[in-house]
């Protein structure tokens, strides 16, 4: 009965998430088309071919890998959720992890699935309504964010949440964590084209060569 009723919840969780996220790409798509329509105006296709052919084959491949990456870590509520509000590496996947990590339960239990899904809505939530304050409150508050007393505060926001997430999961998992570590610091530091622009393709490369790097550890019985 239990297991009945697990594969109900997860069918329900598949069903409403493939609805709604082809929902979002089709809203998503008829934005350009709309305004399109309104100013008559009609795309350079081959400058948009041009574009695509640039750009488009990295998204693929980086879409492709965070898929296999992601769901794992925030189980299936959570990653249908997170595709569609975005922002995953730097704000859906750490709260995720510390609410599972809280709870000290597995994103791929039903306990884990729950508290995975909640955790990203409520981030998703949050999120919507500080960018509606910031929108509102933009103008007064801008020289107040642009002060030198509160810029190095700012400057520091990311590397305190992942510094902070970094120390409880690689305390855990040294042994794991040592080389993909060594990897992302040679990478930046000796390789200029590495910079802040280039995190969310270098996180699910760094989570494969992670991945690989444990199971070679696992095959030399070290872990």
């Amino acid at each position: 009965m239990k297991n009945k009723k697990q594969l109900s919840y997860m069918d329900t969780v598949h069903r409403d998430g493939t609805v709604w996220n082809l929902i979002l790409m089709v809203i998503l798509l008829m934005f350009p088309v709309v305004v399109g329509v309104i100013f008559q105006a009609v795309p350079d296709w081959e400058g948009v071919g041009k574009g695509l052919l640039a750009t488009a084959p990295m998204y693929w491949a980086v879409g492709v890998v965070e898929v296999i990456t992601f769901i794992p870590m925030l189980g299936a509520g959570g990653s249908y959720l997170s595709f569609v509000t975005g922002n995953i590496s730097n704000l859906k996947l750490p709260c995720a992890i510390n609410a599972l990590e809280n709870a000290k339960v597995d994103a791929k239990s039903e306990e884990g699935e729950i508290i995975s899904t909640i955790a990203i809505a409520v981030s998703s939530i949050v999120t919507t309504i500080i960018i509606i304050l910031g929108v509102i409150l933009i103008v007064p508050l801008t020289p107040i964010f642009e002060s030198d007393l509160l810029k190095p505060a700012f400057d520091q926001i990311l590397p305190a949440l992942f510094g902070a997430l970094g120390v409880a999961l690689i305390s855990k998992n040294w042994k794991i964590a040592v080389a993909p570590v060594i990897l992302m610091l040679v990478l930046f530091i000796f390789v200029p084209a590495f910079n802040s622009s280039t995190v969310g393709i270098m996180v699910p490369v760094g989570v494969v060569f992670t991945i690989a790097f444990s199971r070679f550890l696992y095959k030399k019985g070290i872990i």
